[in-house]
């Protein structure tokens, strides 16, 4: 299963598979079953009943879940838009693989296993205030490894990134989804002082004037603004969705590889659960473009999938009381709670 082309993205964007709703409807006569004042245990219910709907069971259960990082570089950085240099992107992949980063200790905790996927590190995109980022070859292939990172054995699937100049590219990606200013959607990313904000913000304005002319299509936006990490994230969520997957969403640059998709069609988030709402900025204000409620607000901003591997024990917690609580029938409680 592969992205063969920019019309196969697109076909597969337009035609998205909804939640089974009898599964919906199942979990939700449980949950009124359950030894609890109704809606006592508040978004925990929610959460449950979204899982139901995309595993197709009144009871769902996650048995294998990943956590799938991606790493790209990006020929912006040479714009000075991060307090790191691009070899710093290399190094925590290295980290990655031995374990020692923060996700690797996040994921262990929430039951996740860990796949990274490191793109091209060697051949940067391209300077996209000049230039598309990407080729169309380029853009695919980001897409298609993306896309294999998901099997279909997994019951839920989290999206992590590393990327030194990434948070510029999300930026540049929401603006020219949702529109606004550029100092909108501008943050301190990896650190940076209000003099690399200037900078920052002065190259996603000469970014968006060099492709105002171009397709304004999901794709399109992609190719010419993205990086292969951030590609990657959307080949993922969208190939999760083909596969009924939920996916729990990290910060800025995680939820703003989908700003495209959700522009060309709103529907994409459906599948999709915010993890946390980070301390960048633009954050906030893409999840409720976006129409996505974080689970968490901890004041998190590293990336790696960190935000949404915490998230997951919140979900494991929802998932927990819906399948093991006692209904009223079976621990001969009252049902007038």
């Amino acid at each position: 299963m592969t992205f063969a082309s920019p019309a196969d993205f697109r076909t597969a964007l337009a035609d998205l598979r909804g939640p089974d709703q009898g599964a919906i409807a199942a979990a939700r006569a449980r949950q009124a079953e359950l030894t609890k004042p109704a809606g006592s245990l508040g978004r925990l219910e929610e959460i449950a009943v979204f899982l139901a709907g995309w595993q197709g069971t009144a009871r769902p259960r996650i048995a294998r879940a990943r956590t799938a990082i991606f790493a790209g570089n990006h020929g912006v950085t040479v714009h000075g838009v991060s307090a790191f240099p691009a070899s710093v992107t290399a190094q925590m992949v290295a980290n990655f693989e031995a374990g020692g980063a923060a996700i690797n200790a996040l994921s262990g905790a929430a039951g996740l296993e860990l796949a990274v996927t490191a793109l091209d590190l060697d051949k940067p995109t391209a300077d996209f205030t000049i230039a598309p980022a990407m080729t169309e070859a380029e853009c695919l292939a980001a897409l298609d490894a993306g896309a294999a990172a998901v099997t279909g054995d997994l019951d839920l699937l989290t999206i992590g990134e590393m990327g030194i100049g990434n948070s510029t590219a999300a930026a540049a990606l929401c603006l020219r989804s949702f529109g606004g200013a550029a100092a909108d959607w501008i943050g301190p990313g990896t650190g940076v002082d209000a003099e690399g904000i200037a900078r920052k913000t002065a190259v996603v304005e000469r970014a968006l004037a060099c492709h105002a002319d171009a397709p304004a299509d999901a794709f399109e936006t992609l190719r010419r603004l993205g990086g292969r990490e951030i590609v990657a994230i959307a080949g993922a969520v969208l190939r999760a969705r083909q596969r009924g997957i939920p996916v729990v969403l990290d910060g800025f640059i995680g939820s703003a590889a989908i700003a495209p998709l959700a522009a060309d069609n709103a529907a994409i988030v459906a599948h999709c659960i915010a993890g946390h709402v980070s301390a960048e900025p633009g954050h906030a204000r893409l999840l409720a473009r976006l129409g996505l409620e974080p689970l968490l607000a901890l004041g998190m901003r590293l990336g790696e999938g960190s935000g949404a591997a915490v998230a997951v024990g919140v979900i494991r917690a929802a998932l927990a009381a819906h399948d093991q609580m006692a209904t009223f029938a079976e621990a001969r409680v009252s049902g007038s709670l």
